[in-house]
């Protein structure tokens, strides 16, 4: 594992992953791309800079190259061939790999290759990949994750929803919080889906119509 500290070109720092793994992160755009897979339920695991792997560079000479990130995710009730592969990823603007690309190329493919023979994937992430609408809706919901709500009344908006099998936000807002409510509703439904108790569809704008169904991951 390289070690991080506080660089001049980017912000480094750690990050609590869902309240209890912390992950080091090198630059702002490191973070966010965790902010994401925390948010992503189906995910179960970020491991940070998971794995040297040895390549050939271009003047002969043999480099470890460390990605950022391993990604997993869970299995739960999914058919073998469905699983969903884990994922090795290096985090990088997309001005930084356009101009080194043909110098990282060599180690891009050895991570390619030892990512195929582990039955992973590797990808590459710039800021088209990560800052997206999802981080844009992920960053709107912060705002209502630390708000306070009746339990009972958590509880009544989540079991209506769970026996319809999904809801648009309109309709489960006028079901449960009318009049001078209304207001509060929308915080309410806002932070339930930030806390993760319920979900959506997070690539697509936050509406009226987004629609909304309990998740079956916790």
């Amino acid at each position: 594992m390289r070690r991080i500290g506080v660089t001049r070109r980017s912000v480094s720092g750690i990050y609590a992953f869902r309240g209890e793994t912390a992950i080091p992160f090198e630059s702002t755009l490191e973070r966010d791309f965790i902010i994401r897979k925390e948010f992503c339920l189906t995910v179960l695991e970020v491991i940070p800079q998971p794995i040297q792997i040895p390549f050939v560079a271009g003047n002969g000479r043999t480099y470890a190259y460390t990605p950022d990130f391993l990604v997993y995710y869970r299995l739960d009730n999914m058919i073998y061939g469905e699983y969903p592969k884990p994922i090795l990823v290096e985090v990088k603007p997309r001005a930084e790999w356009k101009q080194h690309w043909r110098e990282w190329l060599p180690k891009w493919k050895a991570a390619y290759r030892y990512a195929k023979e582990q039955g992973w994937e590797f990808h590459i992430h710039d800021e088209s990949r990560i800052r997206d609408q999802v981080l844009e809706n992920i960053r709107f919901l912060d705002r209502y994750k630390r708000s306070q709500f009746p339990i009972k009344e958590t509880r009544c908006v989540i079991e209506s929803i769970q026996q319809m099998g999904g809801t648009p936000f309109y309709y489960i807002l006028a079901k449960h919080f009318m009049g001078i409510c209304k207001a509060e509703g929308v915080a309410h439904i806002w932070h339930l889906l930030a806390t993760r108790q319920l979900d959506c569809d997070i690539s697509l704008p936050l509406n009226d119509f987004t629609e909304l169904w309990v998740p079956t991951y916790e």
